[in-house]
């Protein structure tokens, strides 16, 4: 299974350019600039119609609009909003959390684990700053998931394995709000 990862595109999504082929698209948070509807419908048009076999995504802290939302109604059923929720692909587990979000949901069966904040410590640093959550991190390592993918910390690109966990922050904006990164692509 490929998956391709991606987060932090701020409204820029039509510009990403080379997508390469992936069976599902992963999208951690911060779709929007400023968090209204328009810019949220914007994405949601974009993505629906990527042709990836599925596609996942979570709220980051510029989507004020989606914070308290439940589901989306009349998506396709491809097309996963994980709002402290998971889905199951090709026995995968998948489990995604709001920005907001409680560490505790996550179940200890989860293979890839969704978020738009960083395990403290861990690829999240931007601008001189930690921006990881602690708590967060205590869960990932109790769960100890395959993958962990997040973004919020646009300086903190990268990838890490440790612990037997690979973790991925693919911000593709910089600190500057500049387009500048390509997406990751994963085998699963």
């Amino acid at each position: 299974m490929k998956i391709l990862h991606i987060s932090d595109t701020h409204g820029l999504h039509h510009r990403i350019k080379d997508m390469p082929e992936a069976d599902i698209i992963i999208h951690s948070g911060d779709i929007s600039h400023n968090g209204t509807e328009g810019e949220v419908l914007d994405f949601l048009n974009w993505f629906i119609e990527l042709s990836y076999n599925h596609k996942i995504f979570v709220t980051g802290n510029h989507d004020l609009c989606l914070w308290d939302a439940e589901g989306i109604e009349d998506l396709p059923e491809n097309v996963h909003f994980l709002q402290d929720c998971g889905v199951e692909i090709d026995g995968v587990q998948f489990y995604g959390l709001a920005y907001n979000h409680q560490e505790g949901l996550i179940p200890g069966n989860t293979d890839v684990v969704i978020t738009h904040e960083p395990p403290v410590m861990i690829l999240d640093n931007s601008a001189g700053t930690h921006w990881g959550n602690a708590p967060l991190r205590n869960r990932i390592m109790e769960v100890k998931p395959r993958y962990h993918l997040f973004g919020h910390a646009h300086d903190g690109y990268g990838i890490l394995k440790q612990d037997g966990i690979i973790f991925s922050n693919a911000a593709l904006l910089d600190d500057m709000n500049r387009l500048v990164r390509k997406p990751r692509l994963f085998m699963l």
